[in-house]
């Protein structure tokens, strides 16, 4: 049995769904790599990558990646590549239809020329050291470790920082992101990391920008500040250089990421909550160094909430903070904020990303080689049971995500607006289809109709948006998911509600709002849970077959604990049936037992953005002072720690 089972082709779902009046003509789902044709108002969506790392950042080569950015695009684009450590000739089975290289900002393409003859910094000491064939990456003094250590902590080597060599390399990079960009069909966004990462706290933000660039990319060297970033950004906007920041791995912040304070410490104003909302409008919710939507211990109700798990700072050894680590709990935490201050710092819609250092995005469980060069880059190698610096096992890493866009075509413009609008969803690397609307009286069967993208537009709001204000019925949410060809089967539909409860805290209810197999599978009234959709994998084979799930889920939905006078804010999860993981794949082709500090199989999934209500103003005085008098206001299920 095929390890990848694929029910229907791509085009024959399509195909049937337009039959049945699922989903109109004017909606193409976006099929990966084509031309779409012109502008489709309804949007097509559009999957890639946002965060990749090439030979040309230091820690990417460092570790003996050389892979550039020519291989990445051609890899995003479906061709052949050879991977950079091994020799291994790899191929993505699924073309991506953009992609954003974010190699860090500080020594940006610096390294390649430290072994290029060709380089005037060849000759330099730092050259010679990276070199030298007897040179030992445990030496205090080794080329590797000058470069980690000034990377950690902060101190620049002036030499390959100048101005001249800074514009150079981003310049170069542009010319390549230039050549490779065919709007229509494939994009290259143009973005890099910049990499705060005070005491270990992983703060780090890719920036983008829509079509005109800067001169040179804006760095931790310059400063570890988000305020200074935002400045940059604002700068740069002031002289039509239009731009955003989507920072990633909240999981590893240690609780810095969603902090009721500024990056020094001191209490969040307004004017920093109005920066932080106008720079930075998504958040990156899964990429190889785990998951940031949330944990076990802030969903004790969420039994989907433990997975891939990544607790431990990078490079440090330590567990990072829970509290105020992960989104879900930050999207209240904005709204709190709003509450009090008038602003949301943390409005955030949702993308995903691999951060991969290998020059290749891998999102394919099937089709995994890594992310880390040579730590990473052989089965054997993976499934080592030695815990690394981090305390983590090297399996710990997952696959990459994927980030899908809802844009009217593909080109760096409009891709870039609909970031900017948040009309965006990640997932944990299949290429699940996800539409989500929110409105006031969509009929009921608004998703049996086949004109119900143009009606959800036109009654209502999509992804990443705002809910219009209105004190009466509650609001009502459609949604639809169609399964990846080449993944599992769809389990469910979950819509995640968050909201502030009675004490004033984060708070949240998850309703599983449509599942596959509804003969056989009903929610218990005791316990308000669905039973498992059943597990058909194979660890030993590392084969699976689609024979529980459903390849689409649609429903419209209407909150049944809607309270008008509370704030809330509302997003999707679809879940998959159970696939393997990576690592059993890997264990299956060594003929090993998969490791017991990972899971053997995985229930792939999609996120939503998120949509938000605001109550009007005259309920939000009310609820006030329902508070202040001491009058029971909102529901609750239970209140964080």
């Amino acid at each position: 049995m095929s390890t990848r089972i694929q029910i229907l082709t791509l085009s024959v779902i399509c195909s049937a769904l337009l039959a049945t009046g699922a989903v109109s003509a004017a909606d193409s789902v976006g099929e990966p790599g084509r031309n779409a044709g012109g502008k489709n108002p309804l949007r097509n969506v559009y999957f890639g990558e946002e965060h990749l790392h090439t030979m040309n950042s230091p820690d990417a080569f460092v570790i003996g990646t050389r892979g550039s950015w020519e291989d990445a695009y051609n890899w995003a684009m479906g061709n052949e590549i050879t991977l950079s450590t091994t020799g291994e000739k790899i191929k993505k089975s699924t073309p991506y239809d953009f992609i954003a290289i974010t190699d860090h900002a500080e020594y940006f393409g610096v390294m390649p020329s430290l072994i290029d003859k060709d380089s005037p910094l060849y000759e330099t000491e730092l050259g010679k050291k990276m070199r030298d064939p007897n040179a030992k990456p445990s030496d205090p003094d080794s080329a590797i470790n000058q470069i980690l250590g000034s990377l950690v902590s902060g101190n620049a080597m002036q030499e390959f920082v100048s101005p001249e060599l800074s514009t150079s390399n981003w310049q170069r990079y542009v010319e390549t992101a230039n050549k490779f960009n065919q709007p229509g069909k494939f994009t290259t966004l143009v973005a890099w990391e910049w990499t705060s990462i005070p005491n270990g706290r992983n703060m780090h933000r890719n920036v983008f920008f829509r079509d005109k660039f800067p001169e040179a990319p804006f760095t931790a060297f310059d400063s570890i500040y988000p305020e200074d970033l935002w400045t940059f950004q604002e700068v740069q906007r002031g002289i039509g250089r239009d731009n955003l920041a989507i920072p990633h791995n909240a999981n590893v912040s240690d609780g810095w990421m969603f902090s009721p304070n500024k990056f020094l410490g001191e209490p969040m104003d307004a004017r920093y909550a109005e920066r932080q909302n106008a720079n930075e409008p998504l958040m990156e919710i899964i990429q190889t160094k785990g998951q940031s939507d949330t944990h076990p211990l802030m969903s004790p109700n969420d039994e989907f909430a433990e997975f891939e798990l990544f607790p431990n700072m990078i490079n440090v050894g330590m567990p990072s903070q829970i509290k105020y680590g992960y989104m879900r709990q930050g999207l209240v935490e904005g709204m709190i904020h709003e509450d009090k201050l008038g602003a949301n710092p943390f409005k955030y819609g949702i993308v995903a990303g691999s951060d991969s250092h290998a020059a290749y995005s891998p999102n394919e469980e099937f089709n995994f080689h890594g992310t880390h060069a040579l730590l990473d880059d052989t089965p054997k190698k993976r499934l080592n049971p030695k815990k690394n610096a981090s305390g983590d096992v090297a399996a710990a890493v997952g696959s990459a995500g994927v980030t899908a866009v809802w844009a009217e075509e593909n080109t760096r413009e409009a891709l870039f607006d609909a970031m900017k609008a948040k009309e965006t969803y990640g997932t944990s690397g299949p290429l699940i289809r996800l539409r989500f609307f929110g409105g006031w009286g969509y009929p009921s069967d608004l998703h049996l109709d086949e004109a119900f993208v143009q009606k959800a537009y036109d009654g209502g709001v999509p992804m990443g948006s705002d809910l219009p204000a209105k004190a009466s019925d509650a609001p009502t949410f459609v949604v639809w998911a169609l399964k990846d060809p080449e993944s599992g089967n769809l389990d469910r539909v979950q819509i995640i509600k968050g909201f502030i409860n009675k004490w004033g805290r984060a708070d949240e209810k998850i309703y599983d709002v449509v599942w596959s197999d509804e003969d056989k599978r009903q929610i218990d009234k005791a316990t308000g849970k669905l039973p498992p959709v059943g597990n058909t994998v194979d660890i030993k084979t590392a084969t699976y077959t689609n024979d529980i799930g459903a390849t689409q889920l649609r429903a419209v939905w209407t909150d049944p604990d809607f309270d008008p006078a509370q704030r809330a804010v509302y997003y999707v999860r679809v879940l998959e049936i159970p696939t393997p993981r990576w690592s059993t794949y890997d264990a299956a082709k060594l003929g090993v037992p998969p490791l017991e500090d990972v899971p053997a199989t995985l229930q792939e999934r999609a996120w939503s953005s998120p949509i938000w209500y605001t109550p009007e103003r005259d309920l939000l005085i009310k609820a006030k002072l329902k508070k202040l008098t001491g009058e029971n206001w909102g529901a609750s299920t239970y209140q964080h720690q």
